[in-house]
């Protein structure tokens, strides 16, 4: 940390006293990889809407959401009253229910490019299904993703996700970057990795693998990689590039999918051949899935023989969570994405605006309801230049922990996103909170760029 106060050490005397019970049990003292413990994280005891409340009374405005699953804020009404009746009836089965077809038709109907899908429980294992079901409809093995991008715990999809300039090789020819001590280099073989944003040599690399690869994952607004721009036209490319060379387009929007009531890709005018969902189509329960073109999906029929692809799962289409779907899917209407693209572009542009007005190195990423701060003068355009040395992560550090101290979470990295349950007076404090920052850093010239004449 680079001198911004930090939290009072007895503001958060509970949540410390059972961070220590946590290492007992845990390695590192959490179960999850995403959990701030600098020095320990602040453990929940309830929520609701869009407030959370801590175990030591503190109270928050949730910009986290749970690195962006609840839609509709916490405790949503609607949700809770379906699990709730839900429960009483049973909480799994090894059986169908009606709630399962009920929620695929939901989002069949409204994303264009899905014909049929198939429930999972996580992201992760969204993605996993997708890529076994390209590899099984092509007969190919290889899998290109972008650099730096995230597509959650699958071998293939995690290479290069945490690149840096120490590893990631030439910019036209990005190197397929181990993400885990051990990982079988026939993995990183297997995985191409692609510049973002950069035309020709995409086009270039792809041209030299054409032949083995089975699928392009993409992100259409990579959040670890910065919530980049991409330029609409690299889409059409890749798009007419798999097409030519019978190579599925797999769209992951398990975090992207809030951009609209038709999803990320559809906003875009993108037509995919598979596509990945999760988090909000889960009602905030656990929750993935993969759909698409039909002919595609049907690698998974298991209806009159083995599939080519098996895919079961004790808790997929888990009752309780199709009900919270349901839910949740049902109050997502167009009216509800509108509200969230309003509040999500007032957001963006009064933060961007504080930013410019004090001259700090800052600048927001984002489209819809999401948005990134980053510790930089100027948005990335491509995914290396959201890198950030030692003295943009400590930026990045003190303004997270600031936003705390003033009763705001965000999520690791800058990430944020609005809920249905935020109004302008959320986004206020937000911006309050953010400014009163960029003074301090004015005044103390710190964290400042020179004004253009």
């Amino acid at each position: 940390m680079s001198g911004i106060a930090v939290p009072i050490q007895d503001k958060y005397a509970q949540s410390r006293r059972i961070y220590q019970r946590a290492q007992t049990v845990f390695p590192g003292g959490t179960t999850r990889a995403t959990i701030a413990n600098d020095p320990h994280p602040v453990y929940v005891a309830s929520a609701a809407g869009a407030c959370v409340t801590d175990v030591d009374g503190n109270s928050y405005t949730d910009f986290a959401n749970n690195f962006t699953t609840l839609i509709h804020g916490h405790a949503y009404p609607p949700v809770v009253a379906a699990i709730i009746e839900q429960a009483a009836k049973g909480t799994c089965f090894s059986n169908p229910t009606n709630s399962e077809i009920e929620l695929a038709e939901i989002i069949c109907a409204r994303v264009p490019s899905i014909d049929k899908i198939r429930f999972v429980n996580t992201g992760t294992e969204a993605v996993m299904f997708a890529i076994k079901a390209a590899r099984a409809f092509t007969g190919r093995s290889k899998i290109a993703k972008f650099e730096n991008a995230y597509h959650g715990g699958y071998d293939w999809a995690e290479v290069s996700e945490n690149s840096t300039p120490s590893n990631w090789g030439r910019a036209d020819a990005p190197l397929s970057v181990a993400p885990y001590a051990g990982i079988p280099e026939s993995v990183l073989q297997e995985t191409l990795v692609l510049p973002l944003n950069a035309h020709e040599e995409t086009l270039n690399l792809m041209r030299q693998h054409a032949a083995d690869l089975a699928g392009i994952l993409i992100d259409v607004m990579p959040s670890r990689a910065g919530m980049t721009d991409i330029d609409p036209s690299y889409f059409s490319m890749l798009r007419e590039f798999t097409q030519d060379n019978d190579i599925l387009l797999i769209d992951d929007e398990v975090l992207n999918f809030r951009q609209g009531y038709a999803g990320a890709a559809a906003r875009i005018g993108l037509t995919p051949d598979l596509v990945t969902l999760g988090k909000i189509i889960g009602g905030g329960l656990p929750i993935g899935a993969v759909g698409g073109r039909a002919d595609v999906m049907s690698v998974f029929d298991n209806s009159s023989g083995p599939a080519k692809v098996p895919q079961g799962g004790t808790f997929s289409a888990n009752p309780l969570s199709m009900v919270a779907g349901i839910a949740s899917m049902r109050a997502l209407d167009q009216i509800a994405f509108d509200r969230l693209e309003e509040l999500g572009a007032s957001g963006r542009g009064r933060l961007q605006q504080v930013f410019d007005e004090t001259g700090v190195s800052m600048s927001v990423t984002g489209h819809g309801s999401l948005f990134r701060l980053h510790p930089k003068r100027l948005t990335p355009k491509h995914n290396r230049d959201n890198y950030h040395d030692p003295a943009e992560r400590g930026r990045l550090q003190d303004l997270q922990a600031h936003l705390l101290t003033n009763g705001i979470m965000l999520a690791a990295g800058g990430l944020g996103c609005i809920s249905t349950a935020m109004t302008t007076a959320h986004i206020d404090q937000l911006v309050d909170a953010v400014y009163s920052l960029a003074t301090i850093w004015k005044n103390n010239n710190r964290c400042t760029q020179k004004r253009s004449k």
